[in-house]
């Protein structure tokens, strides 16, 4: 248990023999609201931070929310194990507990076909414990091969029924470290919409295995039996030649999206810089970049791509030098297994910006004005001024430059007794009335 001892966590257990049939279903208040809802993310480009706060991030409820009563709230650990038990909220929160950043992806709805990009995606920081320290706490049996998971929504979705949301790992996923039982995320507590008080949480597979209102974990030998296993979440596995054998909705594939330029984002010069985020259920190891709409791709070492450290989504970025005209930007990622985005067809297709456009440059103005100084000016406040002078760039729009200098020996005699001069530089004539009306100059 890592630097942990056993003792860390039975001491926040109780260990059980038996419990009346749904004991931990006493939790719930009641549904509300009922049915199905979804919030959608907001478009690739508007997603730049690093980390996604709650606002930006997407939101799936498959037959409503579940109103939990903390603390009437238990988990229950059982099935194919030598030690089951229960544990309340504030024992799991008295428990080691970790904080790891993630992805964490909506597959898109189970009655369409996978085949529509929906980059339903952020990327978090979830607090919780571990669920393997949980597993081995419980001593599974040889015998035992999945993990199910139930939590406490019910209700129907897709004209079908179902009195418990319940879903399942395999043995070998749920004994891995990045695996939680997660209360807290960003920081912040769970709260009803997002699962609270407690839900699983899955990195590297698709959202819908992190269970939300959970309150039971159970070991069998076999997949769980409800319809978000049987009926839901599974697809055709587009590796097998005869399109006939379907699999679990579980490993995110390969993925990325363009967060610049923007769509339709018109350039004047040459040098662009192209970013985006890339992830999947194992680390990206490359990123593709075409102009061209995928008839050529740019040379590998062109796109720089952060290395990941857990499951969070990965950085890449290139600058390229484009001519004047209109292009069409592609990204491709490439996981560790050889696994490549592909282009249409599938849910996690290429992202493709269509209507980027790069414009002729625009002729510069340069805008003079002439200084006569008083004759108690220091050399202090000239630097001063200077250094006011050249801070504008930045906050003015289409300001590139700020010079400020005394007449140059040659030419001193036809200065007129002007004893400054501070030339601006603006991108085109455009900007010229910006610039003289901005608060910035005008101070």
């Amino acid at each position: 248990m890592d630097l942990y001892s056993e003792a860390d966590y039975s001491q926040n257990v109780r260990f059980i023999s038996d419990l009346e049939p749904d004991f931990e279903r006493a939790a719930l208040v009641t549904i509300e609201p009922s049915g199905f809802y979804i919030r959608q993310p907001p478009k690739p480009h508007e997603l730049e931070t690093e980390i996604t706060d709650d606002s930006q991030l997407f939101q799936t409820i498959h037959m409503g929310a579940a109103v939990v009563d903390q603390d009437q709230w238990i988990l229950v650990v059982d099935g194919m194990v030598d030690r089951p038990f229960t544990t309340t909220l504030s024992q799991l929160k008295a428990m080691p507990k970790v904080t790891m950043t993630a992805f964490h992806e909506c597959y898109g709805s189970p009655l369409a076909a996978p085949i529509h990009a929906l980059w339903r995606i952020g990327n978090v920081e979830w607090t919780g414990v571990r669920l393997s320290h949980l597993l081995e706490l419980a001593r599974p049996r040889e015998t035992g091969t999945y993990v199910w998971s139930q939590g406490l929504e019910s209700g129907s979705f897709g004209g079908v029924s179902a009195d418990r949301f319940e879903k399942d790992l395999t043995i070998e996923k749920a004994l891995q470290p990045e695996v939680l039982l997660a209360y807290a995320i960003n920081g912040q507590p769970l709260d009803k919409n997002r699962g609270g008080p407690v839900r699983l949480v899955v990195p590297g597979w698709f959202g819908t295995n992190s269970t939300k209102w959970l309150c039971r974990i159970t070991i069998q030998d076999h997949r769980a039996t409800g319809p978000y296993t049987t009926k839901f979440y599974n697809e055709i596995d587009p590796t097998d030649p005869s399109g006939t054998v379907t699999r679990p909705v579980w490993a995110v594939e390969p993925n990325s999206m363009i967060v610049r330029p923007k769509p339709e984002q018109v350039f004047r010069r040459g040098t662009v810089e192209i970013w985006g985020r890339a992830w999947g259920c194992d680390e990206i190891c490359s990123v593709d970049i075409s102009i061209d709409g995928a008839l050529t791709w740019l040379p590998k070492h062109v796109a720089h791509l952060s290395p990941r450290v857990s499951f969070e989504w990965q950085l890449f970025k290139a600058e390229v030098e484009l001519e004047p005209g209109v292009y069409n930007i592609i990204c491709r990622a490439q996981d560790t297994k050889g696994t490549q985005q592909p282009l249409a067809g599938r849910r996690n297709h290429v992202h493709s910006l269509s209507l980027f456009r790069i414009t002729l440059p625009t002729m510069p103005v340069y805008h003079i004005v002439l200084f006569k100084l008083k004759p108690d000016v220091t050399a202090s406040q000239l630097t001063e001024w200077k250094d006011e002078a050249k801070a504008l760039i930045g906050q003015i729009p289409g300001l590139v430059a700020m010079e400020v200098s005394p007449p140059l020996a040659a030419t001193a005699q036809r200065a007129q007794g002007f004893d400054m001069g501070l030339v601006s530089t603006l991108e085109g004539a455009s900007y010229l009335k910006g610039y003289a009306e901005h608060p910035a100059h005008l101070k």
